[in-house]
Formats: structure tokens, sequence, C-alpha cells
């Protein structure tokens, strides 16, 4: 009847859902380990606006 991805899914989401009302709670993580996301964003962001290395032995024609 269901595909095995979308029971997978469903458990997943039970799973979610009910284990933080029987775990106790945990201590928040360090500071730097919740800057992380944060410095790999800034990174990618930087990624992003570098312009990009010139292309050896191909002429760029812009209009």
């Amino acid at each position: 009847m269901f595909s095995r991805g979308i029971v997978f899914m469903i458990l997943l989401t039970a799973f979610l859902l009910f284990l933080p009302l029987v775990l106790p709670p945990l201590p928040p993580p360090p500071l730097m380990l919740l800057l992380l996301p944060v410095a790999i964003m800034a990174f990618l962001i930087c990624l992003a606006f570098e312009p990009p290395p010139p292309l050896s032995g191909l002429a760029l024609i812009s209009v």
C-alpha cells in the first residue's frame, strides 16, 4: 500500500515528535558549536559574490 520511503518518513516524524517528550532535556551546546553554521553560511556568501577566476585560452566578449 505505502512505499518504504513514506513509511520511513512517517516513523521519523513520529520519533521526532515523541522522543523530546520522553527524553530528559539536554544542556545547551557550547557557543562555538552554535556559531559554526553562521560561519559556514558567511563563507558560502563570500564565495557566491567572489568573481570567477579568468579562463585561460578563452576570450570573453561582453555585450
